[in-house]
């Protein structure tokens, strides 16, 4: 974490310096850049992304009285904690969760249910981060603070939901949208927005009122939760573990604090059109159900913190912003959905909230880039297409699971039963881990024509992060944590071998090109800002911290910022040799060195040759603006960040 750039400052660094004017919460009519409906999951990460800018102003509104408090979703997988990593949350993330080491498999025996194996819940080296569970709440509240301590102070309005939203033909005209009091009491509010994102849910008003469905198949499936305080024999109590009995089925999540676990019931089936508030299922009797189903083990429940039931379906929107396909290209999209207002599914591999989020991270940095006039709009077209495509492999994906959790096992075993339920979950570990993601080539991903020079990061899929040494100062750290959730594009050089403390020849030469007047680094920064305002170049060295001289590297690799001028030392680093973790194996970069362009959202947009040295402006022109042909208001906007 860096700071103290413009001079010394006490107090907390994680709160920045208040840009104005801020919007005041209690006013009839507010003029925003950009509106966000609801407060949950996307919302929120959608919310605390934007409010990092200060010349972005963003309102966020939920129907809610108040933030969350109990219950809903609770797993956090390796790909969102390592998103969450760059809001600066990872470490207050993992001191509070109950990680996820392994999961248990149980089925009937012949007195009840008995343990047929385990798994190691996430394969060794997917991710440097675990599979973790913590209540949602927790997770609202640590993003409610990102908003609070951020530039723009960001809090969001209460008990409004919307009733009218209107797109104007001209793309100039703001997004008019009305908001009334949940209770009836009080005037409507009206927003002019530049652009309006749903994230307010299955019943989703916005994504109605931009004419959106959800289409796929109807719940049929029902199922009970609760979080419970427990007295058991169960042995697997502080375990994951999978059921299946004569009796029925259960999934038992531990959740944080080393007592509280969360037990997901199997019921019954629903009619055609019915619906879970039909059966008034109660807690007591979904307590003897679990009791049922856990045989010959008691469970003796103490306290229950919160219960629900609900049924299941997997249904998919036409669409996630507010353009029909056959108008796509010739107006930018205006509205936006995410997160459960555009996809649902069942909650059994624990991706409703995380995919929620990775929309929203998707759409954050696109909205901000546009708005700050860094990108053309044609980027906020990405969205829908990316995003589209990863929810409708989620929906394939949940009708398998929720089916194979919903099998009966039975003494004469087709396949079906518990040993293909563990098959499933050790073949599907990269996509319940978050990290099976991968973006087919477009506008902001390249072909990979050059993959073969860094196959540990392939193209379109996240950076997998590496242990690093940082060379300045010894620091053992990995190197995909110096991304942070500030829009800027990461550019990792991986040098070849260089000699007398120097970097490579080519990686050298690569970088006396970008320092070059027409080159993509001068072409994109604003003027009077650092040259990493929008591409944050950082270099990897083949040899060891120590052979390396910091007074010897270019000027792009020690940029002087703020009103000091002071040098920014922290933009190289060599392989763990010592540890005997070497980057360059580990990720199979190839020793004659590469680039390796990542985008915003911490995903690879190409490798690049390092004699390539036009590559990455053919990659960046066609979504970046530069800086002098941007609108003047917007270009001394961006020339604000330091």
């Amino acid at each position: 974490m860096q700071f103290h750039l413009d001079g010394f400052q006490t107090g907390d660094p994680d709160v920045k310096p208040a840009a104005g004017p801020l919007i005041d919460p209690s006013a009839d009519t507010s003029e925003v850049d950009v509106l966000i409906v609801g407060c949950g999951p996307a919302g929120l990460v959608l919310a605390a992304q934007l409010a990092a800018f200060p010349d972005v102003t963003t309102m966020i509104v939920e129907r809610k009285p108040g933030p969350l408090e109990l219950g809903q979703a609770d797993g956090l997988a390796c790909r969102t904690v390592e998103m969450f990593d760059a809001f600066g949350l990872s470490e207050r993330l993992l001191r509070e969760a109950y990680w996820v080491n392994e999961t248990a498999f149980w089925r009937p025996g012949p007195d009840g249910i008995v343990k047929t194996g385990w798994i190691q819940d996430v394969e060794e080296g997917l991710s440097e981060f675990p599979h973790v569970i913590l209540n949602q709440a927790r997770v609202h509240r640590l993003l409610l603070d990102v908003m609070e301590r951020s530039p723009r102070r960001l809090t969001p309005r209460y008990g409004l939901e919307v009733q009218d939203l209107v797109v104007p033909d001209d793309p100039e005209e703001r997004v008019e949208v009305t908001l009334s009091p949940v209770t009836g009491d009080g005037p409507p509010t009206r927003v002019r927005a530049r652009y309006v994102v749903g994230c307010d849910g299955a019943r989703s008003a916005v994504r109605r009122l931009i004419g959106r469905e959800l289409v796929g198949d109807s719940a049929n499936q029902l199922w009970g939760v609760i979080d419970l305080l427990a007295v058991t024999e169960f042995p697997d109590i502080r375990m994951k573990s999978v059921i299946q009995s004569e009796a029925g089925n259960i999934v038992i999540i531990p959740r944080e604090g080393g007592y509280l676990a969360r037990l997901y019931i199997e019921l019954d089936e629903l009619e055609p059109g019915e619906r879970a508030a039909d059966r008034a299922i109660g807690l007591e009797s979904l307590i003897e159900t679990a009791r049922r189903i856990l045989h010959p083990y008691a469970l003796d429940v103490r306290d229950v913190a919160w219960w629900s039931v609900y049924e299941i379906g997997q249904r998919l929107a036409d669409g996630f912003d507010d353009v029909p396909d056959a108008e796509r290209g010739g107006r930018p999209p205006r509205v936006f959905i995410a997160g459960d207002a555009c996809h649902t599914h069942s909650p059994k591999a624990g991706q409703g909230m995380n995919v929620s989020m990775q929309d929203a991270f998707n759409l954050g940095w696109k909205l901000a880039a546009v708005l700050r006039g860094e990108a053309q709009p044609a980027l906020l077209d990405t969205y829908s297409g990316e995003r589209r495509a990863v929810a409708q492999r989620l929906i394939d994906f949940d009708r398998e699971w929720a089916a194979m959790h919903s099998a009966r096992p039975t003494a004469s075993d087709d396949g079906r039963g518990l040993p293909s339920l563990q098959q499933l979950y050790t073949e599907q570990g990269r996509f319940t881990a978050g990290v099976a993601t991968r973006y087919e080539p477009s506008m902001i991903t390249g072909a990979g024509a050059r993959q073969d020079l860094a196959r540990g990061f392939p193209v379109g899929e996240r950076f997998h992060s590496a242990p690093v040494v940082r060379v300045s100062d010894g620091l053992r750290m990995h190197l995909g944590h110096v991304a942070e959730a500030d829009g800027r594009w990461r550019l990792h050089l991986f040098s070849d071998p260089g000699s007398d403390g120097r970097l490579g020849p080519r990686a050298l030469a690569l970088l006396e090109a970008l320092a070059g007047a027409s080159s993509p680094v001068a072409r994109y920064t604003p003027d009077g800002a650092s040259t990493d305002a929008v591409l944050d170049l950082r270099a990897i060295a083949q040899e060891d911290h120590h052979d390396v001289a910091v007074g010897r590297l270019p000027a792009l690799l020690r940029p002087a910022k703020g009103r000091f001028g002071l040098a920014d030392e922290e933009k190289v680093f060599s392989p763990d040799l010592r540890h005997g973790e070497d980057v360059f194996d580990l990720r199979g970069v190839d020793r004659s060195g590469c680039l390796v362009v990542v985008r915003p959202d911490q995903y690879v947009a190409d490798v690049l040759a390092l004699d390539d040295h036009d590559g990455l402006g053919r990659l960046l022109d066609g979504v970046l603006i530069a800086s002098g042909t941007r609108m003047p208001d917007l270009a001394a906007a961006g020339g604000s960040r330091s």
